[in-house]
């Protein structure tokens, strides 16, 4: 499975922090039942074994709603659980390295936060950008926030889809209009949502309309 423009509309990225009321399990089906385009699953705190068998639940349930299923960081996890793709940041394995060890069958998403990184990832095999923080975050410390005229600059550069991420919420998508990205990267305006499904329904409808592609 490959990603193209559609992938990015609405990319989930999981948050532990939220669990609780669901499971993640439940939280992720919740939020493909609310039309999320794309799936990265983020968790930092499980060990390997846990981490594993989690990966290929919800690689399980994505693939039954037709969901690329992404990993983020561990290639390791990625390959074991056969999961669609890799997401990784500037600090992680460089994405030549990446896509060597993956070939063309794994979806591969660099992290960029200016046009330089942008255009190495897409030369080194990204196929596809995680362009922010565009908005405050509270996700990440220490994340200065990507200006818009930034991210329309990236978004100019490379040929590859563009999904904004950083502090991201019904309130700011709108703000994104004009910049070029394909969609929008949502954490906790999913996660720690009362109702996920319906939350991810409304951010679905104004990443379209942002993006221009609402039927």
């Amino acid at each position: 499975m490959k990603c193209d423009k559609q992938t990015m509309r609405l990319y989930a990225v999981t948050d532990r922090a939220w669990v609780g009321r669901q499971t993640l399990y439940e939280q992720v089906e919740a939020a493909l039942q609310g039309g999320v385009t794309c799936v990265q699953l983020r968790e930092k705190q499980l060990d390997a074994d846990a981490f594993l068998a989690e990966a290929r639940d919800i690689r399980d349930l994505c693939r039954r709603y037709g969901v690329p299923f992404i990993i983020n960081d561990n290639l390791d996890i990625a390959v074991a659980c056969g999961a669609d793709g890799v997401h990784v940041g500037q600090d992680d394995m460089p994405v030549e390295e990446v896509r060597r060890r993956v070939g063309d069958a794994m979806i591969v998403g660099v992290s960029a936060h200016n046009v330089e990184e942008a255009l190495r990832a897409q030369a080194g095999g990204a196929d596809y950008l995680g362009a922010g923080a565009v908005f405050g975050t509270s996700t990440k410390n220490n994340v200065t926030p990507l200006s818009f005229d930034t991210l329309r600059d990236i978004c100019r550069a490379v040929d590859i889809p563009v999904v904004a991420i950083g502090g991201i919420g019904a309130k700011n998508i709108p703000l994104l209009r004009g910049s070029g990205v394909d969609g929008v990267a949502v954490v906790s305006a999913i996660f720690s949502a009362p109702d996920i499904t319906a939350a991810c329904r409304e951010l679905r409808a104004l990443s379209d309309r942002m993006t221009g592609t609402e039927k």
